[in-house]
């Protein structure tokens, strides 16, 4: 199956890629490479999830806001590159939890982005290197912002 048969066998909608909302590219291209600005909580009606994990929701929550932002940085992949089959593998994913300072589980909360890649992309292409950290805060107190980088096919 490719990328976009994966997907559409998940059942899942993409939200509307999100505009940038400062100075910066929400894409770039450079030789076979595709980095991806960090998203947010970008809901299929273009509201956010906001809150703080620990505080205003809980795990399981976090975990689905970053699958949300998965979809987010779909939505970008297929606005600008016009479908999912053109990205071979994901190289990198930085992920950035909004919590409270004593909250350890951050990893688990990015795993909702890193599974979607997952199944998209299957385990070998789909599964990069990783960061997953904790923040005082973040962008409109949304959850989670992810950024990524990609391989072109």
């Amino acid at each position: 199956m490719t990328p976009t048969e994966r997907f559409k066998a998940l059942g899942l909608n993409l939200p509307p890629a999100p505009a940038p909302l400062g100075v910066y590219k929400p894409l770039l291209i450079d030789g076979k490479h595709v980095y991806v600005s960090g998203h947010g909580t970008v809901k299929d009606d273009k509201s956010l999830i906001i809150g703080r994990i620990g505080q205003d929701m809980d795990m399981e929550a976090g975990k689905l806001a970053a699958q949300q932002v998965g979809l987010a940085i779909l939505s970008t992949l297929v606005t600008n590159l016009g479908s999912l089959d053109k990205i071979k593998r994901v190289i990198k994913v930085l992920g950035m939890v909004n919590c409270t300072p004593d909250f350890e589980r951050h990893p688990y909360i990015i795993n909702g982005c890193s599974e979607l890649f997952a199944k998209v992309w299957g385990e070998e292409n789909g599964i990069g290197v990783r960061s997953a950290v904790g923040m005082g805060s973040l962008p409109d107190n949304i959850p989670v912002e992810i950024e990524a980088l990609f391989e072109l096919a």
